[in-house]
């Protein structure tokens, strides 16, 4: 499958040693609304512009003259500081994936980031890592990424302007968005500052994007830039499908994981959660974001998950995707120039129950250029080349639709196999992969 963005390197952007970045219901704007309260308390002073839109008012400190833009950063800073948090978590393992990642990902960002022994992982590591979040309600409900959390023994969070630290656990997560919530024992309300949720969806390319973290474990940072580009999609979460994010050049670095995107009203935007490296473990001006949209669908789920992960519909099926492959192959075997084309059914899951039909003449003899292994892929499955009526250019289409989707819904599949076309309803549920298959949904 071709991977955009394939000349670099992407990595979470989670602080020494760094975790690897990665059935979801939109509820009604009600539901959104009231999961998310701001205190007044918390609004940053604004004015009505000529265009209609809300603009911070400038201020001077102590006689000193401040250009506009200075004055609203500095205010968006000191309204919204105390809604971050700085977390902190460890494991007693360093044999668990996770904590391989981080290891894989010290050694990429080099020796300054070598990890304490504290005598207790009996390799001579400790599987310690760091990372960013944000108030979101008054009930003290924290969202940051998955990746900064999953897998973690114990996660302890602190407070801007303070070094007292608070056990936290997970409320929910869900891994094919790299979302998680988390909560602290022992909060007092007084110290909670939940930060405005904005509207990701309104954002143009150009606007102005703070970033605020904890970048290589320096905790409470602020960075400014611009939104870059909305049109930017990359893998996100353990599926690692391709979905919309907000690019920034606002410096992103390790450690900025989870932290809050925010616009010139301090609303929060996106949730920071990958940084495109270029090889060199640090920020190359080029960082992504959680639209805060994608956060408010989930968030009325993560609220009430109890521990629990959060589930996404599947098809059940591995496919080859037909773009990928050559002209000269496609061809070959009389397949057309896109689609998804099935190479696994798995038992028992909505796409069987669909009967749509996987691939057994393991026709062409393909190499992973990654890995050098040598595999089949069959030419006479089912190829699916629409859902509900748009087309499906390439695999990355077929499971951006399909997350996008609701368990229970069902979905309208144009399905392709020779010269004989047909449409398939299939009910969307989730589905357990059977471990490691490729370009599954």
């Amino acid at each position: 499958m071709k991977k955009n963005l394939s000349m670099l390197a992407l990595t979470g952007a989670l602080a020494l040693g760094g975790f690897l970045g990665y059935g979801l219901n939109e509820r009604s704007a009600a539901q959104q609304s009231a999961a998310v309260v701001t205190p007044a308390s918390t609004a940053l002073p604004t004015a009505q512009t000529q265009t209609g839109a809300t603009a911070l008012i400038p201020t001077a400190d102590n006689g000193r003259a401040r250009t506009e833009s200075e004055a609203n950063t500095v205010q968006l800073v000191k309204a919204r500081q105390n809604g971050l948090v700085y977390i902190s978590v460890t494991e007693k393992s360093t044999a668990t994936p996770q904590a391989q990642l981080r290891q894989r990902l010290q050694e990429q960002f080099g020796q300054q980031f070598n990890l304490p022994d504290d005598g207790n992982s009996g390799t001579g590591e400790l599987a310690r890592g760091t990372g960013s979040g944000f108030f979101v309600d008054t009930q003290g409900d924290i969202i940051t990424n998955n990746h900064v959390v999953e897998g973690a023994d114990t996660i302890t969070i602190r407070l801007h302007g303070s070094k007292q630290t608070y056990k936290a656990k997970v409320v929910a997560r869900a891994p094919d968005f790299d979302l998680a919530l988390i909560r602290a024992d022992g909060l007092s309300s007084d110290r909670i500052q939940p930060m405005p949720l904005g509207d990701s969806d309104k954002l143009d390319v150009g606007l102005k994007a703070v970033a605020m973290g904890a970048p290589f474990d320096l905790d409470f940072s602020v960075s400014e830039g611009i939104i870059s580009s909305l049109e930017r999609k990359v893998a996100v979460g353990t599926k690692e499908i391709q979905q919309s994010v907000i690019q920034t050049d606002a410096a992103i670095n390790p450690g900025n994981s989870g932290g809050p995107l925010l616009d010139s009203a301090g609303q929060v935007i996106g949730v920071n959660t990958q940084i495109l490296t270029g090889g060199i473990g640090q920020s190359a001006g080029v960082g992504f974001a959680i639209p805060i949209n994608t956060v408010k669908k989930l968030l009325p789920q993560l609220q009430a998950g109890n521990g629990q992960v959060l589930k996404t519909p599947s098809l059940g099926v591995q496919f080859t995707d037909l773009s990928g492959l050559s002209p000269e192959v496609r061809q070959k075997y009389g397949l057309p120039a896109n689609g998804a084309l099935l190479q696994n059914v798995f038992p028992n899951s909505p796409a069987a129950a669909a009967q749509l039909r996987g691939g057994s003449n393991n026709a062409i003899q393909d190499t992973n250029p990654a890995t050098g292994q040598t595999g089949a892929i069959s030419t006479n499955g089912d190829i699916i080349t629409a859902i509900d009526g748009q087309s499906v250019a390439t695999g990355d289409d077929l499971q951006r639709a399909i997350i996008s989707k609701r368990l229970g819904d069902s979905v309208k599949l144009t399905v392709q196999n020779g010269r004989q076309s047909r449409e398939v309803t299939v009910t969307l549920s989730a589905f357990n992969f059977p471990a490691n298959p490729s370009a599954q949904n």
